[in-house]
């Protein structure tokens, strides 16, 4: 009896790991111009952007699994060329780059995969994603038809997709892997190639075909994709877009749901009305695939920001945040989005949209097949809504929206109407504190003794330093007579191409100068306090991040170029630019491996005290801390520091700066076309303020923290952090069909639910501690901002309080008898709720 139970247990779950799996079995993934085919079945694809080197294995399966919850059916990924090959030939997919496990886990938790190789990325990564290495190949020029340049791209997309075969990952082998991209956003290179580049591009395509992996190839933004490459869409908004052979479908391969931020710069947000505006849109043009660029953005750890002066933050404003926490209302938002385009399939991938007018800005998009109809009802003004008359029918279009009717009677879901939780997010200080604070000095009078080369002249920066280290000193010495120094102030005038330069003279800090994105040239001219006698000069140059885009961006130029020039002597200017320079690659810290936790002796660093210290430029600062509590995501605050480099265990957390933001910030409406500049905040704060810590790189005890300070800052006030909900809120109307009651046949509404309900809900570990508004009626206003109106039940507050107090969540029906009655009958009626979560 017991040995027939086991049999019968092991029988079930041997059932059940075929239904799991049985999506991924040898799965036959075609197309045509209606949308992606998987096994004879056309599908609308959602799909979202995850990076795997921007977050970490242990945040995988969590991010991946709250893509599928949101409505997602499809993860994309770039595939990072520099991550994986850091020289010709030795490979690395350990840890954050285990690009196997990443698809793996995707596969687990039951999505597809759209694996954009490239292998030219862009995405504000180091160098595009190529390995600098790859620009010192004699005769290369990338992106071309350069011989040198299409060996060593052949070689390495042919590398991951024998790893990918080995691992029976494509579709086509049983795997989740159903679409593939090779080239990026290459249509703004053919105008500089020319020819060249046409003939680079066909070469592309032809090479990734032959390499039969069973599912299609993309190219985005490249509208002369050849063959059977589906050329495909990105940006704000690409309704208009169109493929170029009438047999491929309307893909989106990056519907960016923000925008990248950099040193200097103001945080971008884009609302989600606009972006969920964007994607119906789309989908009403005859769109069958979208994917959210980013879902998660994550974090740019070490050096991999590129641009440069990209943060280390890459959030982007995704649904799940750096941390890996779920933003809302961008995330709940979508997922009603998702679930309403769904319930229009049938119809969506069966028919052409038959477009009406229903008003001067107003218009009908309406599918009808296979004995379905589905309708997306359409308002493109900029600020007012609408009364349309449809079908003999009237709809309510608020402006800039759009309405999915699933049945072609009933609104499931408008893009302008939110009705989902909004939360706050905070930083909250940890009980843990960093003790035993040690210090080191980078010593500049040693600086000379060992010089990597001596030459006569200015060196272009990553010429010498092969990206090894951030950090070139570039060093010569001045002769300066005592009658030189009578009269005004000398000068030095250091004209460099980026990014960064510190200027010392004689061992002294005598100041700084940066670029920008825009402009990467840039020119530090100030006092400079001389001696007379030999005076040394030393200009430490700073890259923050090597370019990523650009024609032939491996020929730009980084370091200091000159020309340097000394003036206000009385004898005249002295132009150092063509004297003898030695160079020093990086730093001695860096040599030392000070930030290693098996690097250097204790012996070498130096006990502080940090409250009595004065803050000195190039300054290491080591100490210890204990794992805060709790499961919230932690942070370091690093508000009081300069410019640097933080480890944490020898994992390298990124770079910091705490560089003063500028910008339009103000009031943002999502009304109207997006772009960047549009919704802005953040000015007049740091840039980025906060560090992700991943938990996983933490020990319970005895954590050694390092960091690099170029310019001094106070280490004594850096804080660990823990990032939580503050409060949230919910605001919804009653009566208002949504997608949740409908069957996911798309067919049939479910009548017997007759109201909504609000949901509430906190951070893992948190509970709902007071309810700071409630009101069914007629409330105005937004959360954090609500306010009575003239309709409200007296005991909205008393009966939150109670069914919601000291829960994680909660949820609350949106009808009369909940609220003791109709508190003013014949009008539409809202519930706005704000909780405080602790």
């Amino acid at each position: 009896m017991e040995t027939s139970s086991f049999s019968r247990v092991l029988i079930f779950l041997f059932i059940l790991n075929l239904f799991l799996c049985s999506q991924f079995i040898h799965s036959a993934i075609t197309y045509d111009s209606k949308g992606i085919i998987i096994n004879g079945q056309r599908k609308i694809l959602i799909s979202g952007s995850i990076h795997y080197p921007r977050s970490t294995p242990h945040m995988w399966e969590d991010l991946i699994r709250k893509a599928k919850v949101g409505g997602l059916d499809v993860i994309d990924t770039y595939v990072f060329w520099n991550a994986h090959e850091h020289s010709p030939g030795k490979y690395n997919f350990e840890g954050r780059y285990d690009l196997v496990r990443f698809i793996k886990t995707v596969q687990r938790v039951g999505l597809y995969v759209n694996l954009r190789i490239g292998p030219y990325v862009c995405a504000e990564w180091n160098f595009g994603g190529f390995p600098v290495w790859l620009k010192y190949v004699p005769g290369i020029s990338f992106r071309t038809d350069n011989e040198p340049f299409k060996k060593a791209m052949q070689g390495f997309t042919k590398k991951i997709v024998q790893m990918m075969k080995s691992e029976r990952l494509f579709a086509s082998q049983g795997g989740p892997i159903i679409l593939s991209q090779i080239e990026n956003e290459y249509g703004s290179e053919v105008k500089e190639f020319g020819a060249a580049g046409e003939a680079y591009i066909n070469w592309a395509a032809k090479m990734a075909v032959g390499l039969n992996t069973g599912v299609p190839w993309l190219m985005c933004k490249e509208d002369d994709a050849p063959g059977p490459v589906i050329n495909t869409c990105n940006g704000f908004y690409c309704d208009s877009f169109k493929p170029n052979k009438p047999n491929k479908p309307m893909m989106w391969t990056e519907a960016w749901s923000g925008w990248f931020t950099e040193f200097g710069g103001p945080v971008h947000d884009r609302p989600v009305e606009d972006l969920a505006f964007a994607v119906a849109r789309f989908v009403q043009s005859g769109g069958s695939y979208f994917n959210y660029y980013m879902y998660h953005g994550g974090t740019n750890f070490a050096r991999t920001a590129g641009g440069p002066f990209i943060t280390t933050s890459y959030d982007y404003d995704a649904p799940i945040d750096e941390y890996g926490l779920i933003r809302q209302p961008k995330y709940g938002h979508l997922k009603q989005l998702h679930r309403a385009i769904k319930l229009c399939e049938r119809a969506l991938v069966s028919s052409n949209p038959t477009v009406t007018s229903l008003g001067t800005y107003q218009q009908a998009h309406v599918f009808s097949g296979k004995g379905t109809c589905a309708a997306f009802l359409y308002n493109y003004h900029f600020t007012s809504s609408k009364r349309v008359t449809f079908r003999n029918k009237q709809y309510d279009l608020p402006a800039w929206s759009i309405s999915i009717l699933p049945d072609c009677k009933n609104v499931v879901f408008n893009t302008a109407k939110v009705g989902v939780q909004t939360s706050h997010m905070q930083m909250l200080p940890s009980s843990s504190r960093l003790l035993s604070w040690q210090t080191y000095d980078e010593d500049l009078s040693s600086l000379e003794d060992s010089p990597t080369m001596t030459v006569n002249g200015l060196l272009e920066q990553v010429n010498v330093t092969r990206d090894s280290s951030d950090y070139l000193w570039y060093m010569t010495s001045v002769v300066v007579s005592q009658s030189d120094l009578h009269g005004q102030a000398p000068e030095l005038l250091v004209q460099s191409s980026g990014h960064a330069v510190h200027v010392f003279l004689n061992g002294q800090l005598s100041g700084s100068a940066y670029g920008s994105r825009e402009d990467r040239r840039f020119t530090f001219k100030g006092p400079v306090k001389l001696r007379t006698g030999v005076n040394r000069v030393a200009l430490l140059s700073v890259a923050v991040g090597l370019p990523n885009v650009g024609p032939r961006f491996e020929t730009w130029s980084t370091g200091v170029l000159g020309p340097v020039i000394l003036q206000g002597l009385r004898s005249g200017k002295k132009d150092l630019t063509w004297q003898k320079w030695s160079y020093q690659i990086g730093l001695k810290g860096e040599k030392m491996n000070l930030a290693h936790p098996t690097g250097v002796s204790s012996t070498d660093w130096v006990e502080a005290s940090l409250a009595a210290q004065s803050t000195q430029p190039l300054t290491w600062y080591k100490a210890y801390f204990d794992a805060p509590g709790g499961v919230e995501p932690v942070a370091l605050d690093m508000q009081s520091m300069g410019k640097g480099e933080i480890w944490i265990n020898g994992h390298n957390i990124g770079r910091y700066w705490t560089n003063y933001a500028k910008g339009n910030c103000g009031p943002c409406s999502y009304h109207g076309t997006y772009r960047p500049a549009k919704c802005q905040h953040g000015c007049g704060s740091p840039t980025q303020r906060w560090y992700h810590v991943p938990r996983t790189w933490l020990k319970p005890r005895q954590n050694l923290m390092v960091i690099f300070e170029e310019l001094g800052g106070d280490a004594s006030k850096i804080s660990l952090v823990k990032r939580s909900v503050a409060r949230v809120c919910s605001d919804v109307y009653e009566h208002h069909p949504t997608a949740d009651n409908w069957s996911l046949d798309g067919e049939s509404y479910n009548k017997t639910v007759d109201h909504v309900k609000a949901h509430l809900q906190c951070g893992v570990g948190q509970s709902i501690s007071s309810i700071q508004f409630a009101s069914f009626g007629t409330p105005s206003g937004t959360c954090g901002s609500f306010l009575k109106g003239t309709c409200h039940a007296e005991d909205s507050h008393t009966i939150l309080e109670k069914m919601c107090i000291r829960k994680q969540r909660c949820s609350v029906s949106i009808s009369n008898t909940n609220f003791g009655g109709d508190p003013c009958p014949n009008i539409l009626k809202r519930l706005s709720i704000e909780a405080i979560c602790s």
